[in-house]
């Protein structure tokens, strides 16, 4: 029999992957209430201190009393997880079968997982030295950024957080050196509340589309899902921005998920724009300060618009409004690693939960979103037009079998880009690959340079002089003899962005060539820079790999080239073709966005392939219900619902029997369908192995009580603390 104690206790999530919460003693001086629930607490845990969560009070505990603790300190006066996002933490470690303890610290920013306070501190605010504006457009004709600054600055002051956020630190400090601008310290709940702030620009006038979709929107009262589909230029963010103009006019706060850290900068000129100085960004390229800042502006009503990244949808709001996730298809939203969340579908349940109405735009929706707007659970609204004159860009395929290739690109091609240049105009050439080369290759013994942790070729960088593995990151000088046999006759094979830059900038010496990719675009506000320094036509061949093709407006660019246009075409991810399909649509869409026409060309070896013959000639929106047919057909997602089992160690034996036993507890279960186990996509990694099992069902419902009820076994499966194993809900990745 138990022995039950009873004293003040309080229930703490911690930080822990232990599926459990933990009882700890307050001192009887403390006065219990229900406000300590959400709030957190400090306490002794094994050999150190955690901060956790309050998730309930109570009195009595099933644990011994000699080996209860106390906690050793409350950090919260009041709670900093609200009821609402308690219940979402609740259900989100239910849904995605992960321990509750790591579920509410990844719904806190980072300065408070480590103890921060969560009021308001005082903040610097910067504030103008400038008595005439009108001059300052002569004196900082070349410093088009700090003449930006200063117009906001001549109608409000600016905290100095969000003045470095925006505008980057190097133009905040030049105007504090000019003597144009100065910094104050002042109390943050000094600060007015957004609605006295709020200022509302007239409106672009909308088109008949845009004008359904917006009074669509605006008739909803309460919780409504939305998908906007509309074609690439179409105006999907005025939409935006004209429905979200009655909510913030009824005092409520709009939340508004962006996929990338690179569309925040222009996402938050264009509402700053239409609405004033209401906006909060939150996104991880801000240090810990700077995102708790936001979010206690959030929560103090400071904050009428708040854009971010994926972890934004965790951000209490004191008045919420409306959702907005926009580019809901991108593989972002999605975390891959610990809590396996989906931003999108938390908007969906926040949404519900807040009754606030949801909208998700994209030009290529996932097939997911499709399926639940065919099936009415969300209302669809379409844009098929693209903005004022602007047309859709012409695609076409080129086969490119048996031509001779200059760095990749049929000479053709070369060809009709000069006279893109010549006529003044701008081109993108997307290659998959960063780096100069995929692979380092002996000519003599054929040995292929391998990083051994994980048996992949190394990527040869010539900017920075090394190889790298794009898996672990791991790198070294690029070597001069062959590991293998000794000799030095060694090639690159393959192509990357720099060898292609490299060669363009050659073949085109009076254009000048800029790359972006993820090397490039290290470092903070340089992506920006970047692409401030594209639009104001300082470079006219682009380079770039994925990155270019996320929602970016290039108003000259009239032609696009996809190198290798057939690379998903035969994968064994199942999401390859619909993932394809919006690449190349995304990345057409940079093409003839202005009053020019623009041309995308796909060159490819299988020109004849029905998939690559049905997104040119019929458009995604017909490409993408191909697809759904097939998943159907296939049995699998959307039509089947999924959970992974991914384990993974340096001893490879230990992975099977875990897995097998795995397969063995679920094979009771009669309408589960089992895959595997088998390698996943990147069967070693850092030096582990990595082997999954897919589990299916047609019942959400059914897959997960069967997982639930196995986790308790697996747990206790003598290899369980041996290996690393997580568990991915509606997983989107197998490597």
């Amino acid at each position: 029999m138990i022995n039950k104690v009873t004293f003040q206790l309080v229930q703490v999530a911690l930080p822990v992957p232990l599926r459990k919460t933990f009882d700890y003693l307050v001192p009887s001086e403390e006065t219990l209430n229900e406000s300590w629930v959400g709030c957190r607490v400090r306490v002794p845990f094994g050999r150190r201190e955690q901060v956790g969560v309050v998730l309930a009070i109570g009195t009595e505990s099933s644990i011994d009393a000699d080996k209860l603790k106390y906690i050793t300190e409350k950090l919260d006066d009041s709670p900093v997880i609200n009821k609402a996002l308690l219940e979402l933490g609740r259900w989100m470690a239910q849904f995605y079968l992960h321990p509750i303890g790591e579920v509410f610290a990844t719904m806190l920013p980072t300065a408070l997982r480590k103890g921060q306070a969560a009021t308001l501190p005082d903040i610097e605010i910067l504030e103008k030295r400038f008595s005439n504006s009108q001059e300052l457009a002569q004196t900082l004709s070349n410093a088009k950024r700090q003449l930006a600054l200063c117009n906001e600055l001549d109608y409000t002051s600016v905290p100095l957080s969000q003045a470095k956020a925006r505008y980057s630190s190097a133009v905040v400090k030049g105007l504090i050196e000019k003597g144009l601008a100065e910094v104050q310290l002042t109390s943050n709940k000094g600060i007015a509340a957004w609605p006295e702030r709020l200022h509302i620009a007239a409106p672009m006038r909308a088109n008949v589309e845009q004008s359904i979709a917006i009074s669509a929107v605006n008739e909803a009262s309460g919780f409504a899902t939305f998908l906007l589909e509309g074609v690439t230029g179409s105006g999907k963010t005025e939409v935006y921005l004209q429905v979200i103009e009655p909510v913030l006019r009824r005092g409520r706060q709009v939340l508004i998920l962006v996929p990338e850290i690179g569309l925040t900068p222009q996402t938050v000129a264009r509402f700053e724009k239409r609405f004033g100085d209401i906006v909060g960004v939150m996104h991880s390229g801000l240090n810990d300060a700077q995102r708790l800042s936001v979010w206690q502006q959030a929560i103090a009503n400071q904050v009428g618009i708040i854009i971010g990244t994926r972890s934004s949808i965790f951000t209490p709001m004191l008045t919420p409004g409306m959702i907005i996730v926009d580019e809901e298809h991108d593989e972002s939203f999605k975390q891959q690693d610990k809590l396996k969340y989906h931003a999108r579908d938390i908007a969906v349940y926040r949404a519900k939960q807040l009754n606030v109405p949801l909208i998700m735009g994209s030009a290529t929706p996932s097939l997911e979103t499709l399926c639940n707007a065919f099936s009415k659970k969300y209302h669809h609204l379409q844009l098929t037009e693209r903005a004022a004159s602007a047309t859709m860009p012409a695609q076409m395929l080129l086969n490119i079998t048996g031509q001779h290739l200059q760095y990749g690109i049929a000479p053709g091609l070369l060809d009709k880009m000069k006279v893109q240049l010549q006529q003044g105009n701008q081109v993108i050439v997307f290659v998959h690959r960063r780096g100069f080369a995929p692979a380092l290759i002996c000519h003599q013994c054929g040995h292929v340079e391998t990083c051994i942790d994980c048996d992949n070729p190394y990527t040869v960088h010539k900017v920075t002089n090394n190889m790298q593995c794009h898996r672990c990151a791991q790198h070294k000088p690029i070597v001069q003899k062959c590991s293998q046999c000794g000799n030095t006759s060694l090639d690159t094979f393959g192509l990357g962005t720099e060898q292609i830059e490299q060669g363009l900038q050659a073949l085109f010496p009076d254009y000048s060539c800029v790359r972006i990719d993820s090397d490039s675009t290290r470092g903070k506000n340089k992506l920006t820079n970047l692409l401030e320094q594209i639009n104001r036509g300082e470079h006219q061949i682009l380079i770039g790999t994925q990155i270019l093709s996320k929602g970016h407006h290039f108003e000259n660019v009239t032609m696009a080239v996809i190198v290798n246009a057939d690379g998903a075409l035969f994968s064994a991810d199942f999401r390859a073709p619909e993932k394809l399909g919006q690449l190349i649509t995304q990345l057409s869409g940079r093409a003839g966005r202005a009053n020019k026409p623009g041309e995308v060309w796909l060159q490819t070896h299988q020109p004849q392939h029905p998939l690559l013959q049905d997104l040119v000639q019929n458009g995604f929106a017909d490409y993408a219900r191909t697809l759904l047919l097939e998943r159907e057909h296939a049995n699998l997602p959307p039509y089947q619902h999924q959970i992974l089992l991914r384990a993974e160690s340096a001893h490879v034996f230990l992975l099977n029997p875990f897995l097998d036993y795995a397969q063995g507890l679920l094979s009771q279960f009669a309408k589960l369908k089992m895959i595997g186990p088998l390698p996943c996509g990147i069967e070693k990694k850092q030096g582990r192995y990595r082997f999954m099992l897919i589990v299916q069902s047609t019942s959400r419902q059914y897959l997960h009580g069967a997982m639930q009820n196995a986790l308790e076994a697996l747990e206790s499966h003598p290899n369980s603390p041996k290996i690393r194993w997580s568990i991915d809900v509606a997983p989107l990745d197998f490597t």
